[in-house]
């Protein structure tokens, strides 16, 4: 069927920057993605890694030329206040599940509770969740498992930098949890709730920080962008620039003629750490990209440069 002749075509546009959504609960990633793209009427657009549509929280959205740093989030450490309820276990590891096991609550007190936690730092393995979208043959497992199946599935390196407990009340607590990419908080909380004696199942789990650089800038609810719909000129002042999520890496600046032929793939002269990537800034101190060092740290050759179409 065709669509109105009424209906309004969509003049798409070069939008270039990064918005921090506040994602809402109940909402996927990606239809948080499109709901803002068509806010901004933006022609190329990504976000920089997933949250469950139970979770809320900051989730970078890139336009344009920020696209091309987006994927470079997908492996970035994740910081998330998550909130867990003892005693029962769904099939899903959150209130969005049936429960399908309950236990008794032994009787809690905070600092065995943070000795617990402690024992999670550091590298291990973890059984990713049946409710997941990672594949098996091709179809997602969250599909697999909607039919009554669960597969077997190998355990993955995950690393947990961080861990503190928020708050413990009854049968219920709150940890603030930084971890790497690959993490599932929710299968996180189920183990966390059989180290403590009893199963659980999140109830709440909120993403506080992507990289360690945005924890401090303001994230903007989407009711708040919805609000500015038909001024574009407001939406554009939220935008950042693609740096704004790569400040985990040092900064190298170039002379006048290294930029040139930096922009043109050649290796340049630079001082920094050896062997490390780097953001790159040119003699205008415009943001170039980024680029990686040499084993000396003394020349810096091109990796993914901000130059041609978004």
């Amino acid at each position: 069927m065709n669509a109105p002749a009424d209906r309004p075509r969509r003049d798409w546009r070069t939008v270039d920057g990064i918005v921090l959504l506040d994602k809402p609960p109940g909402m996927s990633s990606n239809q948080a993605l499109q709901r803002v793209r068509r806010l901004y009427s933006a022609r190329k657009a990504g976000h920089t890694g997933a949250l469950d549509p139970l979770a809320t929280g900051v989730l970078p959205l890139c336009f344009g030329q920020a696209t091309k740093v987006a994927g470079l989030m997908l492996d970035a450490d994740k910081t998330y206040h998550a909130t867990l309820a003892l005693g029962a276990r769904t099939s899903t590891g959150d209130r969005e599940g049936e429960v399908v096991e309950t236990l008794p609550v032994p009787e809690l007190s905070a600092l065995p509770v943070a000795s617990v936690l402690e024992r999670f730092l550091g590298p291990s393995q973890q059984v990713p969740p049946m409710y997941s979208a990672l594949k098996r043959d091709g179809e997602p497992l969250y599909k697999i498992a909607r039919r009554g199946v669960e597969v077997v599935r190998e355990p993955r390196p995950i690393r947990i930098d961080a861990i503190k407990l928020a708050a413990l009340d009854g049968a219920t607590l709150s940890f603030d949890v930084t971890c790497s990419k690959g993490t599932y908080v929710r299968t996180l909380g189920e183990d966390i709730a059989a180290a403590l004696g009893t199963t659980g199942h999140l109830v709440a789990l909120r993403r506080t920080d992507v990289g360690g650089a945005l924890s401090r800038l303001v994230s903007h609810p989407m009711e708040s962008l919805e609000r500015l719909a038909d001024d574009p000129g407001a939406l554009d002042a939220l935008l950042l620039p693609p740096d704004t999520i790569l400040q985990d890496r040092p900064a190298v600046t170039l002379t006048a003629a290294a930029t040139a032929a930096l922009l043109h793939g050649q290796v340049v002269a630079a001082t920094a750490a050896a062997g490390v990537e780097v953001r790159i800034y040119g003699d205008d101190h415009r943001f170039l990209g980024l680029g990686r060092t040499d084993e000396h740290g003394e020349r810096v050759r091109p990796v993914r440069l901000m130059t041609g179409e978004g």
